[in-house]
């Protein structure tokens, strides 16, 4: 494994609710290299999906320090988490997130629009990720003429398009079938064993087997980690 992409110290996320607070975090520490493929597992109401938001730079904690890739993220502006939620971090959630009205290779390309890049290039880029993901053939579709399947794949691949640091995959496979699962955590496998840095939140033990790690999290903490990198 490379040097640390993420690391927590005694993070903490409380949320008021009248007179009480809610613990949603309670003094997480973690570490995520380079290069590691990690699922982070754990029931509902676990503190999985807070988790999830703080490290991409959804939220921030209430205390406690979070360094990705080196830097401490309570010292960026708004503006720049705006950055690092743009290029540095691809999202994949369980609802696709796709434009109904859109091709697919319009949908992947849209990062790039946000980040201003020239449309001949976001064009070309968004096939090439289109392609890596197995799907360079159906750029042209529309979502509603793709599987389940397909067009996670497609979410991956918008997520892949800006060459971000890490891929953060949230329930990944929770609308999918079993066929269109195994299509997904395959790709899933064939990006790790390319280096890319994976992070899957999951309450499926099965899914969470895929990953080279996983961290069990229960009533806000980390409860086990279990496995090896």
């Amino acid at each position: 494994m490379g040097d640390p992409i993420i690391e927590l110290s005694q993070v903490w996320k409380s949320y008021e609710t009248g007179a009480v607070s809610v613990h949603a975090l309670r003094g997480i520490d973690a570490r995520i290299d380079e290069g590691e493929y990690l699922a982070v597992i754990g029931p509902s109401g676990s503190g999985k999906s807070t988790l999830m938001n703080i490290l991409g730079c959804l939220d921030v904690p209430t205390s406690g320090e979070y360094h990705l890739a080196g830097q401490d993220v309570s010292t960026m502006t708004e503006v720049e988490l705006a950055e690092v939620r743009n290029r540095r971090i691809g999202f994949v959630f369980q609802q696709f997130n796709l434009l109904a009205s859109m091709t697919a290779w319009r949908n992947v390309e849209l990062p790039l629009v946000y980040a201003g890049v020239p449309r001949a290039e976001r064009k070309e880029r968004a096939i090439a990720a289109l392609t890596r993901v197995g799907l360079g053939e159906r750029a042209d579709h529309k979502p509603g003429e793709l599987s389940g399947g397909q067009q996670q794949r497609v979410a991956v691949a918008r997520a892949l398009v800006t060459e971000p640091a890490m891929i953060l995959a949230d329930e990944p496979t929770g609308n999918l079938d079993s066929e269109s699962t195994t299509d997904v955590l395959e790709l899933f496998d064939e990006l790790s064993q390319l280096g890319r840095t994976i992070v899957l939140i999951t309450h499926e033990y099965d899914v969470a087997d895929r990953a080279g790690r996983q961290l069990v999290v229960r009533d806000g903490q980390i409860a086990s980690p279990i496995g090896a990198a």
